[in-house]
This record gives structure tokens, C-alpha cells and sequence, in this order.
């Protein structure tokens, strides 16, 4: 078979980048709305530290407990109509949130609101993954997992770049209620605006026609998945590898945007709204963008085996990076960015390494989507576990001490690196 994109008869094959780039878009949107940009709008609206860790973690179980329901997901004749669907639903939820910030009650309604967009993006994240697995030889996958990184993670520096440096020059026109509003206005119309875009660019499904749609084939489906994905060999050490792989970023990405804008007097930089969209949308996406698509094309040359070790070390190089701002306090606005620059270049071609690990190694065989999904939410679990006691960490700490620590998180995922499978079982048995 030639090495090129499988779609239904009916819909035309258009080459990967046609749609890769933005469907990976389209799933960081949502995400890092929840995860990055509600906690800068938290924090300028007056929130703490610690809440803001606390609930924008607790909003990212839905992308924990996804895979529970992905075998539904399973059964519907289209992965392409989910995507669409599900974008248009996280852009009409973005643009609610924006209203609600308006309300009296807001903060309970934001978060309400946001757990909406948090189940709508998850959701969507089951049927884009499938999709791309579907759509995609092995070898695609790994040539175009750059891409897919670097578009998903683009994501955050579109919100933390223009967005952010947007509802910095807002804030001091129109407030900082109706600057927030302004950018989340945005946001669920840019999504639903690749919504429209990937109804045209998207190759059709490739779901088989189940065999029954009862609630007990449903379930029993279900729990097949489950006893499938725990008797893989060697997957316990397989899950702790995943969880531990983010220790560090979780509580890194969550901390280090808040840290970038406190005041010098409590040892953060000080900086404004404004000027953290500026360092991350330049610089930081540039940076990214690279390192995300050399990481890709870099394993997929020497073999995700061979490479894991140098992307585990890339990916903990924003904790390096932090704890020296946060040692030396640089007054530069470009030292600062070149810093940053730093971080999102290894953590960009860091990221790879886990996308790669649970596409190919974990979810390998049988229910290749659903094991997909599972793994992610492990990979999930692990970022918001993390995340989620990062803030009361941080005012135990401080800065200084707190990124310190940070970087004695990356050290297990290292030394278990050693130990865990890095191919296909599969993949395996075939070499032996």
C-alpha cells in the first residue's frame, strides 16, 4: 500500500499538512485556555496563587477520565463529525465564559463554564487522536508528530503571545474585566472558526460499522478496552513512566507564568500582562515551533529508543531555565526572552518523546484508539496531579527553592527510562 493518508472512497485525500497542523490547533485552543490563560486571567482579577493551581487543575480531570467514555465514541460513523462537532461546542462555551465574566458571581460561573469547555475539549481530543492514527502510516505518524506537537503546543503561545499581550493593552483601556472578556470572545471564535475550516479539510473516518450499539455491548466494550490496556506487558511501569514525565512540567507551566508576573518583592520578575504575552509570543514561538518539529524528524531518524534519553533531558531544561530568572532577577526584558526562548526550545523537542511513547509503544495492538486515549489520560493524570498541589508548594518554598525542587522532579523519569520498554511489543517479538 503507498505510504500516504487512508480516508472513506467518498472523501478526497488531502495531504497531511492540509490538516494536521490545524487540527492539532484546534485541540491546544481549548486545553490551554483552561490551563494557562484562565490562571493569567485569575490572576489579574485578583485570585491567588494557590486557587488558581487548585481549580484550573481540578478542570483538567476531564482530559484524565477521557478515556472513559472513548469506546462511545467508537461507535458513531464518523471521527470526522465528532472533531467538527466538538470544536463548534468548545467555541460556543469559550464565548460563554467571556459573558460570564461580566456577572456578579463570575468566578463560579467562569469555572462552571470552563469545566463545559474542559469535557467538550477532551472529548474532541478521542476523535482528533483517532482520527490522526486512522488517517496516518507509522511512519507519518512519527514524521508528522512534530507538527502535531508543535500546533497543539502553538496553541499556547497564540493565547500566551497575541491574546495575552492583547488583554495587557486592553486592561488599561477598558479594565481588566472587559479586557478578559475581549480575549475569551476571541477564542471561541477562532475555535469555531477551524470548526467550519476542518468540516472542508478533514479526511473521512475510518470506524468499521459496530457490530451492536446496546448499552451492554456498549459497556462490555468498555470494559474489554480496560482488561486489554492492563494486560499489556510491562504496563504499570509503563504508567509511572507517563506520570512522572510530567511531574516537572506540570507544576513548571502552571507556576512559572505566575512567577514571570508577581512582584520582585515576593521573587517574581514583575513583569506585566502585556510584556508576558510579548516574551512568550516571540521569541517563545519561534523557539517552540522549532524544537517541537526537530524533535520529530529527529526520532523518527535514529529510532524513539535511542532518543528517549535526549528528550528527557530537553524537556526538563524550562526547569534550568527558571531557576536561574529566578536566582538572578534579570531587569532585561531580552534577557528574559532569550531565557524563555531556551525553555520553549527543549521543552518543544522534549514533548515528543511521551506523544511518540504512548502512540507507538503503549497503545499499540488492539484498540489502538481507545489505548490511545487511555494513555493520554495518564499522561493527564500527571501533569494535573502535579499541578494541582504546585501552588501550595510554590508558598512553601518560594521561588527560588520551589524551582529547585522542580528540577529533583525530572530525575526519576530519567532513571526509569533504563528500565521501560521504548518499542511495540509487536515491534519486539519481530526483532528477536
Amino acid at each position: 500500500m503507498p505510504d500516504a493518508a487512508i480516508a472513506t472512497p467518498a472523501a478526497p485525500v488531502r495531504h497531511p499538512l492540509a490538516w494536521v497542523p490545524t487540527l492539532y490547533l484546534a485541540q491546544g485552543l481549548p486545553f490551554y485556555a483552561v490551563a494557562l490563560v484562565a490562571g493569567l486571567m485569575f490572576k489579574s482579577l485578583g485570585v491567588p496563587n494557590e486557587q488558581i493551581a487548585r481549580w484550573t487543575g481540578v478542570l483538567g480531570l476531564a482530559w484524565v477520565f477521557k478515556a472513559l467514555w472513548s469506546p462511545f465514541l467508537e461507535l458513531a460513523r464518523s471521527k470526522k463529525r465528532l472533531v467538527v462537532l466538538f470544536q463548534l461546542a468548545g467555541g460556543l462555551s469559550l464565548a460563554a465564559v467571556a459573558l460570564a465574566l461580566q456577572l456578579p458571581a463570575w468566578f463560579g460561573v467562569a469555572i462552571a463554564l470552563l469545566a463545559l469547555v474542559s469535557v467538550a475539549s477532551a472529548t474532541h481530543d478521542i476523535a482528533a487522536d483517532g482520527l490522526y492514527i486512522a488517517s496516518l502510516s507509522a511512519r507519518q505518524q512519527a514524521a508528522y508528530a512534530g507538527w502535531q506537537g508543535a500546533f497543539f503546543n502553538g496553541a499556547k503561545f497564540l493565547s500566551l503571545g497575541g491574546l495575552v499581550i492583547l488583554a495587557g493593552y486592553l486592561e488599561t483601556r477598558i479594565g481588566t474585566a472587559g479586557a478578559w472578556t475581549a480575549v475569551f470572545g476571541l477564542l471561541g471564535a477562532g475555535l469555531a472558526a477551524l470548526g467550519l475550516y476542518h468540516a472542508w479539510a478533514l479526511p473521512g473516518a475510518l470506524n468499521v460499522p459496530p457490530e451492536a450499539t446496546s448499552a451492554r455491548a456498549i459497556a462490555a466494550t468498555l470494559v474489554n478496552v480496560v482488561k486489554a490496556f492492563f494486560a499489556k506487558d510491562g504496563i504499570w511501569l509503563a504508567i509511572l513512566f507517563i506520570i512522572l514525565f510530567r511531574a516537572a512540567e506540570g507544576q513548571i507551566q502552571t507556576i512559572g507564568p505566575l512567577f514571570l508576573r508577581d512582584a520582585r518583592t515576593v521573587g517574581g520578575l514583575g513583569l506585566t500582562t502585556a510584556e508576558v504575552g510579548a516574551v512568550y509570543g516571540t521569541a517563545g514561538t519561534v523557539a517552540f515551533l522549532a524544537g517541537s518539529i526537530v524533535g520529530g524528524y529527529f526520532t523518527a531518524w535514529i529510532g524513539l529508543k535511542r532518543a528517549m534519553p535526549l528528550l528527557i533531558l530537553a524537556m526538563n531544561l524550562p526547569n534550568l531555565v527558571f531557576y536561574y530568572l529566578s536566582a538572578a532577577q534579570p531587569e532585561s526584558l531580552t534577557v528574559v526572552a532569550v531565557a524563555l526562548g531556551a525553555e520553549m526550545f527543549g521543552y518543544g523537542f522534549g514533548f515528543v518523546g511521551v506523544i511518540l511513547f504512548i502512540m507507538q509503544v503503549v497503545a499499540s495492538g488492539k484498540y489502538q484508539t481507545a489505548h490511545y486515549a487511555l494513555g493520554t489520560g495518564f499522561m493527564q493524570l500527571g501533569f494535573v496531579l502535579f499541578k494541582v498541589v504546585s501552588g501550595d508548594i510554590q508558598q512553601a518554598l518560594g521561588y527560588r527553592s520551589f524551582f529547585l525542587w522542580v528540577l529533583a522532579c525530572a530525575l526519576p523519569v530519567l532513571v526509569l527510562s533504563c528500565f521501560v520498554r521504548l518499542e511495540s511489543a509487536e515491534k519486539a517479538v519481530s526483532a528477536s
